[in-house]
Order: C-alpha cells, then sequence, then structure tokens
C-alpha cells in the first residue's frame, strides 16, 4: 500500500494535498514541501470499549506540591511569576546571539541536579562557553543529543527536576519522516516532551529561535502547547536585554526582566532607570524626561527631539523607538491648537537607550522636546513629564501614576509636570522636597514651562 503524502508550508503549518507556489495562510512563496504521513502502530478502539477519563471535584484537588523552583535570578523569577512551576514547559525566543543559552546556563548553575540537553552544540563546545562565564559549576550534567525519543528515555531516567532542551528546531523525532526544523517535526517534539513534563512533574524549558519578523519559528499551535513563552528583546547595538512573557499561565504577562550583556555572562539590573538615563543630563533643546512603565516597574527615559528646516519639498518624520504614526499626531495637534508650523521642518525623534516604547504616557514629554528644539529653548534638568495628548490638547490621565511620580522623586527630580490624578506618595519620598505641577492642557504646559 503506498504511503499518503501532503505537502505543507515551512513557515505557518499550513498543509494541501497538492504543491502549490503560495501559501494562502502567510503568504510565503516556495514554502510547501512533500512530508509522509504519519502512521499510527496503535489499534483503533470504538467508543464503547474505551474506558472513561477520571473525574474529581475541584475542591479535591490537592496542591500541596504546587511549588515554584527559584532560579535565584530575581529578573527570571519576576518574569516566571515566582519561579519555576514543576511540570510546567516553557519556550524562550530571541534572536541568535541575544543571550538565551547563556543566561540558561546561568540559571543551571544556581539549580540543584539540573540536565541541560543540546541539539546545536558539542560538549567541548559547551564547556567552553562555561569556562567564559562567571562561576559557572562544572558539575552540570550536560547531553549532546537531537534524537527526542532518546532524550525523552533520558529525562524519565533522570532525576533531574529541570531540563533545558536547546533548541527545539534542533532535535527530531524519527516518527516523522521531514527535517529537522520542519512544522512537523516541531510539533511532534514539543508534544512528546509536554506529555513526558505533565506525566513525571518535571519542568522543561525548550529554546526556540526566531524568524525574520521577529516571531518564533514553527507552527503556531506551538506556542498554545506551552505553559509560558519568554521573549529576549534587545538592540544589537547595546548591551541591555528585555526578557518579556508573551503567555504566562502561572502569572502576569505584564511583568519584564532586564539584563546587561557583559564578558561574563548576563548581569541583572537591579534599576533599569539609570541604564536608560544619562549620567549626566545636559542642558540642551530637544531633550525632555519621562517615565514609562514596563510591566509592573516605571523606567525613566530621555526622550530626544531634533527639528531642523527643511532641504526638500516633504519634510521628514523619522522616529527611533516610538510610533511614527503617532509622532505624526502629535505634531498635528501641536500644529492645530498651537499654531506650530512643523510643516516646513525635519522631525526626528530618538529614544535613548535603544528602548521601543508604546506608552501613550510618553506623549507630554515628547511633546515638550519637540517645542524646545523647534524654539530652541532648553527645559530644566530637573523636570519629568508625565501625560498622554488628546487630539483636543488637553493632557489626559495615565495608568500608575503612583509609581511614576515615586520613581522620578526617588531618583532626584524636583519638578513633576502630570495631569490631575490622585495618588500616595511613600514615606522616603515625602521626606524629599520637590514639587508637582498640575497640566491640564498643552498650551497651558508650553506658557508655564517656556515662557
Amino acid at each position: 500500500m503506498k504511503q499518503k503524502s501532503y505537502f505543507e508550508c515551512s513557515e505557518c503549518g499550513y498543509q494541501t494535498p497538492k504543491w502549490i507556489g503560495k501559501c494562502p495562510s502567510c503568504g510565503t512563496w516556495e514554502s510547501f514541501s512533500e512530508v509522509q504521513a504519519i502512521s499510527s502502530s496503535r489499534s483503533q478502539r470504538t467508543a464503547s470499549n474505551s474506558p472513561g477519563g477520571t473525574v474529581q471535584k475541584l475542591r479535591d484537588i490537592s496542591t500541596d506540591n504546587d511549588y515554584r523552583i527559584l532560579t535565584r535570578i530575581e529578573e527570571l523569577d519576576r518574569v516566571l511569576g515566582g519561579g519555576i512551576v514543576p511540570g510546567s514547559l516553557v519556550l524562550v525566543g530571541g534572536d541568535p546571539g541575544i543571550g538565551k543559552s547563556t543566561l540558561m546556563l546561568q540559571m543551571c548553575n544556581n539549580l540543584k541536579n539540573p540536565l541541560y540537553v543540546t541539539g546545536e552544540e558539542s560538549l567541548p563546545q559547551i564547556k567552553v562557553r562555561a569556562a567564559r562565564l562567571a562561576n559557572i559549576n562544572m558539575d552540570i550534567d550536560i547531553m549532546s543529543e537531537s534524537c527526542v525519543e532518546k532524550i525523552n528515555t533520558t529525562i524519565l531516567a533522570s532525576d533531574a527536576p529541570i531540563v533545558i532542551i536547546d533548541s527545539i528546531q534542533s532535535i527530531f523525532s524519527e516518527r516523522a519522516e521531514s527535517t529537522p526544523g520542519s512544522v512537523m517535526q516541531v510539533r511532534e517534539c514539543a508534544s512528546l516532551l509536554m506529555q513526558t513534563a505533565k506525566s513525571t512533574n518535571k519542568s522543561i524549558i525548550m529554546i526556540g529561535h526566531v524568524t525574520k519578523d521577529g516571531t518564533i519559528a514553527g507552527p503556531k499551535i506551538l506556542e498554545h502547547m506551552v505553559d509560558t513563552v519568554l521573549q529576549f528583546e534587545g538592540d544589537k547595538m547595546h548591551s541591555y536585554r528585555i526578557l518579556r512573557a508573551l503567555k504566562n499561565r502561572y502569572g502576569s504577562t505584564n511583568e519584564i526582566g532586564i539584563f546587561e550583556m557583559q564578558a561574563k555572562g548576563m548581569r541583572e539590573v537591579k534599576n533599569p532607570s539609570e541604564l536608560f538615563l544619562a549620567k549626566k543630563i545636559i542642558e540642551e533643546s530637544g531633550i525632555a524626561i519621562t517615565t514609562s512603565m514596563e510591566g509592573s516597574r516605571p523606567i525613566l527615559l530621555e526622550v530626544q527631539a531634533l527639528v531642523t528646516p527643511s532641504s526638500y519639498g516633504v519634510p521628514q518624520r523619522i522616529s527611533n523607538g516610538f510610533d511614527q504614526r503617532r509622532l505624526q499626531m502629535i505634531l498635528s495637534v501641536l500644529e492645530k491648537r498651537l499654531g506650530l508650523a512643523f510643516r516646513q521642518f525635519d522631525v526626528f525623534v530618538n529614544i535613548a537607550g535603544g528602548l521601543y516604547i508604546t506608552d501613550p504616557a510618553v506623549d507630554l514629554a515628547l511633546s515638550m522636546a519637540l517645542v524646545s528644539s523647534l524654539k530652541d529653548i532648553p527645559l530644566k534638568t530637573d523636570s519629568v513629564f508625565i501625560g498622554e495628548v488628546g487630539l483636543t490638547g488637553e493632557i489626559r490621565q495615565v495608568s500608575s501614576i503612583e509609581q511614576r511620580i515615586n520613581e522620578s522623586i526617588k531618583l532626584g527630580f524636583t519638578q513633576i509636570y502630570a495631569p490631575d490624578n490622585p495618588f500616595e506618595l511613600s514615606e522616603k519620598n515625602k521626606k524629599r522636597s520637590f514639587s508637582i505641577n498640575v497640566i491640564e492642557r498643552i498650551s497651558l504646559a508650553l506658557t508655564q514651562i517656556l515662557a
């Protein structure tokens, strides 16, 4: 009997009985390859002879063993929701060279009897990388294997509570007749590892590659299968790295962890505001300080704007770290409500440090930086601007105003410009000298500050 086959898209996993040039699901050209269907060796049983599952009352389910394993890396534990849950399946994605394997190796250094499985590097390569890092325990169990069935057998025989798979795209299953990294292989390998994690109560962390668009490679079902999806972000031109939770069944997805890549590994950044702020803020036009909420922590940022006469018929609008469409909206509000002619100038906006910001509370600081550069009037270096700019020119309230103001005062800023929001200062900040200025409209802000 001829074995059945079909064609599968290597980008999104769309299946079709015949080869086609363009995938109707993701629009990718020349992405279909022939895949042999997996034959099941299990006998088919009728529904009448199949035993039913066990039903329990919710109150009767025991959770005594539901504790978290601390990695002793505070930034990582925060993103995970307080540590690793036993029996969970975690996926860590990110660009090549961003530090995924380095962080996982440092995490193994803090755990008791972990197992590190690599399908991409040889054992001598792992040792060389471990020797480069600071204070890595050389007693960590390491295995170099690409067959998921052999890896699964080792996991079942091992007493390791946490297993790291580096990476899910480099291993293969003998049941799937396709190359490692294909949609079918990733799906089969992840499915087997998920069953092992749930049945043995062992936590399995899989390192995953990303596509050129920044999304995790493999079928979308991979992200649905796992319990937690962590994404490593960062600019290769900067040393900092941001670990963000895209999905977390056991915690919040609003938390982030910030690390700094150094020669001896990843270093935790305890105070991210000091990382993204210049050590000495210069009183120059076009610079404003604001706070952005990344998860539950406020981060002080330096917003830079440059407004110069345009040499072309159509002025340029270039932004780095800020949404260009929102920049165009703020420029339109400044022109309509304040009569400022930006149409004759090129506008360049930069968020210092390479961070990409979507927080609307940055609007007021960006507006002040734009007008400051246009008028060539510097803003005071002890000022922080917080607020969302509406289309009518009003300054709208923003979330987490208490954390933003307390963080600004803690770092020594004495002039806070914000909308009229109820907030409560911390006990330490009550003893500091500062002034909170209520701003209701963008026109009043410019009159008070740049008069």
